[in-house]
């Protein structure tokens, strides 16, 4: 993995530790020489990251919507800033640019992010692996919900394994390099869907 897509929130929550950790996933993930794919803002955890991986050292992209970037919220210091014109394009650049995708907390838009990555990965638009980081319990109601789906059947067998989650980013890392693509529901016969 030369690249991954972090998502997380642009908000700064009262605790510190959620800034903390994500300057630290920046850090590590350049020291690992790991390049960073985001969201191009220099606030909450999205700055945190890219932050963190750029005093490691370490190249960070930034994919920010024009009108963001007109809210002066833009990271000003990054390796390259793409802007782009909407948050469709946004997503589908993280993708293009990136090895696989790791989500920290955050909040509606991150969420709209993992969502539909593993969707685009249901589908076939992309085989790469799709990472949660449950630092400190943050995604347990997610990863409750997720098990939820399964066990009613709202998702097939085969999609089970997509979202890898972890409480450790050493070994979130570990096994989203060992991710094996799925069949995609766009290679299924009507009798497998």
């Amino acid at each position: 993995m030369n690249r991954l897509a972090v998502y997380c929130g642009s908000a700064s929550p009262a605790d510190p530790r959620y800034i903390e950790n994500a300057r630290s996933v920046g850090r590590v993930l350049a020291e690992r020489g790991i390049g960073v794919v985001y969201g191009g803002g220099r606030l909450g955890l999205m700055g945190a990251v890219a932050d963190g991986a750029l005093e490691a050292g370490g190249a960070v992209i930034g994919v920010i919507p024009e009108a963001l970037v007109n809210l002066e919220v833009a990271h000003r210091g990054l390796t390259e800033l793409h802007v782009v014109k909407t948050m469709h394009e946004r997503k589908k650049a993280f993708t293009d640019l990136s090895d696989g995708f790791v989500t920290l907390p955050g909040g509606t838009g991150t969420m709209d992010e993992l969502w539909e990555a593993l969707s685009w990965a249901q589908l076939g638009y992309h085989s790469l692996p799709v990472g949660l980081l449950n630092e400190g319990g943050y995604y347990d109601g997610i990863l409750a919900f997720w098990r939820q789906m399964q066990e009613v059947g709202f998702l097939r067998p085969q999609h089970r394994d997509l979202l890898i989650a972890s409480d450790t980013l050493d070994d979130l890392l570990t096994r989203m390099a060992a991710h094996a693509p799925v069949k995609p529901i766009t290679s299924m016969r009507a009798e497998e869907l």
